[in-house]
């Protein structure tokens, strides 16, 4: 049996496959090309992350499909109810990601407590000519420690950052009508754990008393943080959106920060993505990376291990 790993997979999942007796394309093909090409190799198996979309087209025109698989959390590029309804096996790998997200969530939140996207910008062009001024320009960080990390989403990510904020000593306050109350455990590498019981709150008073905001949801038809929301939170706040583009409206985020309402942002996904706009490319005050929160070797590894897994178990 053939999988094509259009988007990539790690060489573990390779070998994992290869050893459960499956032949494994990794070449890219063009989303125009797809459907010929799974047709004239006769693919059982699609494996994406984001890039590659996987529509009732490709579904209803390609009759060796078994199984389309998706790396990471997110399904939106997959039409999953057309599959399951075609009786195609449709999975994914909610888990493997959330520690490399939420620690890339904080490498925005620091980078932007102590102006690092900015500086790096900066001192390449003016380190040698203007070092007091930029010194100066960056002299009023922030410690997180002590400040209040608010949470939108509490599924696995959102969790992950989670701990990493109340390791940091950090104050979590979250919002998820799915998990009213969650027991967040922290592992030390001692052996020692420490237990949290936290509390969902509503999304306003969240959005209200919390000094940086995180998003960690699924796909919305409807932005989870507008004009309204960005007008409620704290003068001076901060939000990451690791989630997805369009769960946070650009033009309201580039209007907050350009009036201080919005001290900075740090955003890995774009609502135009993948062209984002020159507004958001160019504003000094965002913090930018190219949709890379599942992107360490340990996740992709991970990743792989996870589809090879479940792959073996429902074709095999």
């Amino acid at each position: 049996m053939k999988i094509l790993a259009n988007d990539g997979i790690s060489q573990s999942g390779v070998n994992a496959l290869e050893k459960g007796g499956f032949e494994v394309l990794i070449t890219h093909v063009a989303q125009e090309q797809l459907i010929n090409y799974i047709n004239e190799h006769k693919i059982d198996g699609l494996l994406v992350r984001s890039a590659t979309k996987v529509g009732k087209d490709i579904i209803d025109a390609c009759p060796s499909l078994r199984l389309i698989g998706r790396g990471g959390v997110g399904m939106d590029n997959i039409d999953v109810a057309h599959a399951k309804q075609k009786g195609l096996h449709v999975i994914n790998t909610p888990g493997a990601s959330s520690e490399s997200v939420a620690e890339l969530v904080f490498a925005h939140l620091y980078g932007g407590a102590r102006f690092l996207y900015d500086a790096n910008r900066n001192m390449p062009l003016e380190g040698d000519s203007r070092f007091k001024q930029l010194k100066k320009s960056y002299s009023a960080g922030k410690e997180l420690r002590g400040k209040t990390l608010g949470v939108i989403g509490f599924g696995r990510i959102g969790r992950a950052t989670a701990k990493i904020a109340l390791g940091v000593g950090m104050k979590v306050l979250y919002f998820d009508p799915l998990f009213e109350k969650t027991d967040i455990s922290l592992d030390f590498f001692d052996g020692q754990s420490i237990s949290f019981r936290l509390q969902s709150m509503s999304k306003e008073e969240v959005l209200r008393s919390s000094d940086f905001i995180t998003l960690h949801v699924p796909a919305q038809k409807d932005y989870v943080i507008g004009k309204p929301e960005l007008e409620s939170m704290k003068n001076g706040a901060a939000i990451i959106n690791a989630a997805r583009g369009g769960a946070l409206d650009e033009v309201a985020l580039i209007d907050a920060i350009e009036s201080g309402k919005i001290a900075f942002a740090g955003l890995d996904v774009f609502e135009s993505e993948p062209s984002p706009e020159i507004k958001i490319l160019m504003n000094s005050n965002i913090s930018l990376t190219p949709h890379i929160g599942a992107a360490t070797n340990e996740a992709q590894n991970r990743i792989g291990a996870e589809l090879a897994e479940q792959i073996i178990s429902l074709l095999k």
